[in-house]
């Protein structure tokens, strides 16, 4: 298999993980929480839902592990931000689909106008 091969096969794996962190509506909720820029406690991101402080760090360390979010360390506590690079990769990704689908259905147009 070549590098670029390689390359490919490795950045579909990381957006097929983001996917998969983002399809789950609890995290989808967490990554709306802390897109506002400011990094939250495990204890921040508990309150208000009915989750317990172990299911939100189990959470957690999904997104993390895609990518999406990142722990900081402030003194002594554990907070957690978004981490943007992830999500702008799958945007653009799902931007170069997007495109794809247009320039194919402008195709089909042509071709059924004819």
């Amino acid at each position: 298999m070549s590098s670029r091969s390689l390359k490919r096969a490795s950045a579909v794996r990381a957006r097929a993980s983001v996917f998969a962190a983002l399809g789950d509506e609890t995290r989808l909720a967490m990554v709306g929480t802390l897109a506002d820029g400011q990094a939250q406690s495990i204890a921040r991101l508990t309150a208000g839902t009915n989750l317990t402080r172990q299911a939100v760090s189990k959470h957690l360390r999904v997104l993390e592990s895609a990518g999406i979010v990142r722990l900081v360390r402030v003194g002594r506590e554990s907070r957690f931000e978004l981490e943007p690079h992830a999500i702008d990769d799958v945007r653009a990704y799902l931007d170069q689909v997007s495109k794809q689908w247009d320039d194919a259905l402008a195709r089909l147009k042509l071709l059924v106008e004819e």
